[in-house]
């Protein structure tokens, strides 16, 4: 049953799609700390998102979590550095895949709802809520 989205799951699917789409971008993007001065805009990125938006998200998030965790077992599973790098290059493929072929959403966007949502504590409770909805078709 999902209840609730850990932020390290959310960190974990943000970085496995960005680290795919643009390694550079995804180096940028962990090194990106929030700076003295920069206040996250609570309910601007929940209210830029709709409700649509948030629920061909979810339905993604699903698919790309799933894949994460069974490549998380695979990956702790092996000791060899380049069968690991290997695995991660797969699933991160996989990952991306699973976004491309959920309806109503790109891959920029399932991004760009997954950033916010790492900033915005009310578009992570959005998110919840169409997951909790979602999870008893899958117990």
């Amino acid at each position: 049953m999902i209840t609730r989205i850990p932020a390290a799951s959310l960190t974990a699917a943000a970085l496995s799609l960005m680290f795919l789409g643009n390694p550079a971008s995804a180096q940028q993007a962990t090194q990106e700390k929030p700076t003295q001065g920069q206040q996250p805009e609570s309910n601007s990125a929940a209210a830029a998102v709709s409700d649509q938006k948030i629920e061909a998200f979810a339905v993604a998030y699903q698919q790309v979590d799933k894949i994460r965790q069974e490549y998380s077992a695979k990956i702790g599973a092996t000791s060899d550095p380049t069968a690991k790098q290997q695995l991660q290059t797969e699933a991160s493929k996989q990952m991306v895949q699973a976004v491309q072929t959920s309806p109503g959403i790109s891959v920029d966007e399932y991004r760009t709802i997954l950033a916010a949502a790492q900033k915005d504590p009310v578009l992570v409770k959005k998110v919840q809520d169409k997951l909790q909805k979602s999870a008893p078709a899958q117990q």
